[in-house]
């Protein structure tokens, strides 16, 4: 009889963590879904380069443009010479990207990126 609470006590264990990890696993969207468009980037070297460097250093925080650990960037309706400054300055919890991590050229080709995501 003890054997048999002791069985039914570790089950209940076991399904209260599994519905758990289930449950802090899920993550809501705060925007639209996704709807499988992307930047066509075949016939533009400056498109192609600008995701390269965006999936290198800003996707982790700002997926496709959409809010993560930083915000969304998609419906930040500020001119591309702000966002570039706060690239080089960081703001808050996002760090700056010195010259020699992030050439002029090349944050050219993220901000042009970014625009492109935005009309998606």
């Amino acid at each position: 009889m003890v054997n048999e609470k002791t069985n039914n006590m570790k089950a209940k264990v076991l399904s209260a963590i599994i519905i758990s990890i289930v449950i802090s696993s899920c993550a809501i969207r705060k925007s639209e879904p996704l709807t499988g468009k992307v930047v066509d980037t075949k016939n533009d070297i400056h498109l192609r380069q600008g995701e390269v460097l965006y999936m290198t250093y800003c996707y982790k925080c700002h997926p496709m443009g959409e809010g993560g650990l930083g915000p969304a960037l998609n419906s930040l309706n500020v001119p591309m010479f702000v966002k570039r400054f706060q690239v080089r300055h960081g703001l808050g919890v996002m760090p700056y990207f010195k010259k020699d991590q992030i050439s002029k050229k090349d944050l050219h080709d993220i901000t042009a990126y970014m625009s492109a995501l935005k009309k998606l």
